[in-house]
């Protein structure tokens, strides 16, 4: 189980999610944004302030990473951002009445490989709901042995990669961290994959 800290801190890849959504701020005025595992949720602050709908979540079972949401929101000017408590891989009644949305984030959930298959299982259900959506991620490759490739044809998802360069992610010192020179930051988007089997 991590420690509920992991979920206090703006890790590497919360600073790359967050540069690309800045990158596609001009399309993101009224769109329905939701943030799963959001710790900090510095991606959907940058959401929020670029006119996006953003809903906040992370695990019912840490408080401290909801409360951090929350704390995010009122230091940022947007207390009126919903925070919801969702598990990976749990179908809960706050999943079921989620509104529908547009964007998912995800920054570093793809962490402990245990979760992969609660994460995809949680994003398949809401692309189901939400077939235009898109769940933009990014990850740290942390081991050339984790994959989540058989998972994604599992669930009929497909991914595209994003260079970090293509949105200026790929800069040393990127919000005073050493990107990607001492991390190796990956960017993907996730969607349901064509019935033709794309």
């Amino acid at each position: 189980v991590l420690d509920s800290p992991y979920g206090l801190y703006a890790w590497p890849c919360a600073v790359v999610l967050a540069q690309f959504v800045w990158a596609q701020r001009r399309s993101l005025p009224g769109r329905r944004v939701l943030e799963i595992g959001a710790g900090v949720s510095l991606p959907g602050v940058v959401a929020a302030k670029c006119g996006a709908r953003v809903t906040l979540s992370d695990s019912e079972e840490l408080p401290r990473c909801l409360q951090s949401c929350r704390r995010s929101c009122v230091l940022n000017r947007l207390p009126h951002v919903p925070v919801l408590g969702l598990t990976w891989g749990r179908v809960s009644p706050e999943l079921l009445s989620l509104a529908p949305v547009d964007i998912i984030l995800g920054s570093d959930v793809f962490f402990d490989p245990k979760d992969f298959e609660d994460i995809l299982t949680t994003i398949y259900f809401l692309l189901e709901k939400n077939p235009h959506a898109q769940f933009w991620t990014t990850y740290q490759v942390r081991s050339a042995d984790w994959s989540i490739e058989a998972l994604l044809c599992k669930w009929n998802l497909k991914t595209i990669h994003v260079p970090l360069d293509s949105f200026g992610a790929d800069k040393e010192h990127l919000a005073s961290s050493s990107l990607p020179g001492r991390h190796t930051i990956e960017m993907m988007i996730i969607s349901l994959a064509q019935s033709d089997g794309t």
